[in-house]
């Protein structure tokens, strides 16, 4: 498969804006997984969305499809990231790591008083602290929330996915470095922030769901408030591909993308999924069975984004999109990934 280059022009035809490429003999290869976007939309289970696509040398290519705001998507829109923050936060917080400023074994409760248990860093990190989940958009702040939360199960002893917790990985981050998560995130090789020049996408479903995206927004949440572009994505998981010591060194990223929670059971089951697990920060899939290619990490978003690097197939996959919880309209993303995958060498 030949790689795609992309250039500044773009076409526009019915509503889909698309980056162009230069050989157009490379282009069936994705044809499967823009196929599965471009159905999406055309069925209105996706209002809008921008796929891209990158090796270790950069973005090969991105397409935007659909509409929002009374006009057409473009590859530039930026996204609510939701939970794609994740593991861009978890990169901030391991390059303080390795410069000796932060330690894995840091105790929250040293910077979070009234917190008795014995929580640390790696805790927070890989969603084994225990801490109960609390409102995403607490009328007296996040901080708050976390103070007055409890645990459900001793720390380290079993899985419980956590927004809150990212609330208290930003808490060790100013009071044990000085450096404010803003600060972290902007000295990431590819930057990325809360308080985006254009405003994200408009949300479609947030109702349904329960979210107030502009208290949301208001928060600043650090599990979960991320705004950016498909590129910017794309940008990092070349980075990583390429496992470039600039944005994290390669043990470093080792560490964060072997499985940390083997053996350890959910607090909460869920049947309607097959197991993840978790490095640090990392969504890991290394036993689901609807995945052809399981040698992968990444995350979801809550509103439909999927970011997927596959390091020994050289590709990362970014899908951003906004409706709320797709999945209640049909939409299953792993169908996406697995055409993505089978149309790459060596898969």
């Amino acid at each position: 498969m030949g790689r795609f280059e992309l250039v500044p022009a773009c076409a526009e035809q019915e509503g889909v804006l698309t980056a162009m490429h230069q050989d157009p003999n490379d282009r069936p290869a994705f044809d499967a997984a823009l196929n599965w976007v471009r159905r999406a939309v055309d069925a209105g289970q996706l209002p809008s969305a921008v796929l891209g696509v990158a090796t270790s040398t950069g973005p090969v290519l991105i397409e935007a499809f659909g509409r929002h705001d009374g006009r057409s998507t473009t590859i530039d829109d930026n996204f609510a990231l939701f939970s794609l923050t994740k593991p861009i936060v978890g990169l901030a917080t391991l390059r303080l790591v390795e410069q000796g400023l932060l330690s894995l074994r840091t105790p929250l409760r040293d910077v979070v008083p009234g917190l008795s248990a014995d929580i640390t860093l790696w805790h927070l990190l890989t969603h084994t602290s225990g801490i109960a989940e609390g409102s995403l958009t607490p009328d007296d702040g996040l901080l708050a929330e976390l103070t007055r939360a409890g645990t459900g199960f001793a720390p380290g002893t079993a899985i419980a996915y956590s927004n809150l917790a990212f609330v208290g990985i930003a808490e060790i981050l100013r009071s044990v470095t000085g450096t404010d998560l803003d600060t972290a995130l902007a000295a990431l090789p590819v930057p990325f922030t809360f308080d985006p020049h254009t405003p994200p996408v408009e949300l479609h479903g947030t109702t349904e769901v329960g979210l107030d995206y502009p208290a949301l927004a208001k928060a600043r949440h650090p599990a979960a408030g991320l705004v950016g572009q498909a590129e910017d994505l794309l940008n990092l998981g070349s980075l990583l591909l390429r496992k470039d010591p600039a944005l994290i060194h390669p043990t470093t990223l080792a560490a964060m993308t072997t499985p940390q929670t083997l053996g350890l059971p959910f607090a909460v089951p869920d049947p309607t999924r097959s197991r993840r697990e978790y490095g640090l920060t990392w969504c890991l899939r290394p036993t689901a069975p609807e995945l052809l290619e399981r040698r992968v990490y990444g995350h979801t978003g809550w509103s439909g984004n999927q970011w997927w690097i596959y390091p020994d197939l050289d590709a990362c996959l970014v899908l951003l999109t906004n409706m709320m919880e797709p999945e209640r309209h049909g939409v299953d993303a792993d169908n996406l990934l697995n055409a993505f995958t089978t149309a790459l060498p060596g898969s």
